[in-house]
């Protein structure tokens, strides 16, 4: 027997863990969200970059708060590139969240316009990762690849799939970086909802077909969104459970029969 149809629309993947942080700055206010990354985070063209969408979207949900976007996209950077601008770009900004949009220009760039290597880009997200921990408090996002024809070719997609999975292991190694997986996401929209590839590409962007479109960019901000508030719920229910085991009253001790 077939298994269950998959959900459509389709949805993100969850957070696997909670964005603490991110809750205790919207339960005060105001909450500032750092985005860094390539052009997927600076806007490519015409078409509207992801964070701020995602910020209107996120206002919406959380309506009594001050929620603040910085957008720190520069297009065409890489992970070493984007790790020297942290101290000016992130940490200055004292972030409750930091999306960092990463990996998909060390597999696309060609070789002329010397792209870091795959070791020197892991090992720059590991050390951005270590360097959010040690100077910051927020909780920290990971974006993945797009799922596009320009890192799916016979000679990049399995390098696409391993930077897929080497951002997965680089966040899991952590403990608690989540990973918001865009390729599975838009890879579920072309497979499970059948959407095209020319719905998903920016149509100026024939040359390459790389960047989303501002139907795939309005759809990854909206799952990011779910994501997001899934997370903070997340944080929310494990504050609670946590308050409510502190509260409990302890367990009447146990009655000691008399010695005969």
């Amino acid at each position: 027997m077939d298994s269950d149809p998959p959900e459509i629309p389709v949805l993100p993947i969850p957070f696997e863990h909670g964005l603490p942080r991110f809750l205790q700055s919207i339960t005060k206010g105001p909450a500032t969200i750092v985005a860094i990354g390539s052009s997927t985070t600076a806007g490519e063209g015409n078409i509207p970059p992801y964070p701020g969408r995602l910020v209107s979207f996120l206002r919406d949900q959380y309506p009594t708060v001050g929620i603040i976007m910085i957008n720190k996209g520069v297009s065409g950077q890489e992970a070493p590139a984007e790790l020297q601008r942290f101290d000016t770009d992130v940490i200055a900004n004292n972030p409750d969240l930091v999306i960092w949009q990463v990996g998909t220009n060390a597999i696309w760039q060609p070789a002329d316009q010397h792209p870091p290597t795959f070791d020197q880009t892991t090992e720059a997200i590991r050390d951005g990762l270590a360097k959010l921990r040690d100077k910051t408090r927020a909780d920290v996002i990971l974006m993945d690849l797009q799922y596009l024809p320009a890192v799916l070719t016979p000679g990049k997609k399995n390098k696409a799939l391993a930077m897929v999975e080497a951002i997965s292991e680089l966040a899991r190694d952590t403990g608690v970086v989540n990973v918001f997986r865009r390729f599975e996401f838009m890879k579920s929209l072309y497979q499970i909802e059948q959407v095209s590839f020319d719905r998903m590409v920016d149509p100026g962007d024939d040359a390459n077909r790389l960047h989303q479109s501002d139907w795939a960019t309005g759809r990854v901000a909206w799952a990011l969104k779910l994501a997001i508030v899934g997370g903070v719920d997340k944080a929310r229910s494990s504050a609670a459970a946590m308050a409510s085991s502190q509260s409990a009253p302890a367990a009447a001790p146990k009655s000691v029969p008399k010695s005969l």
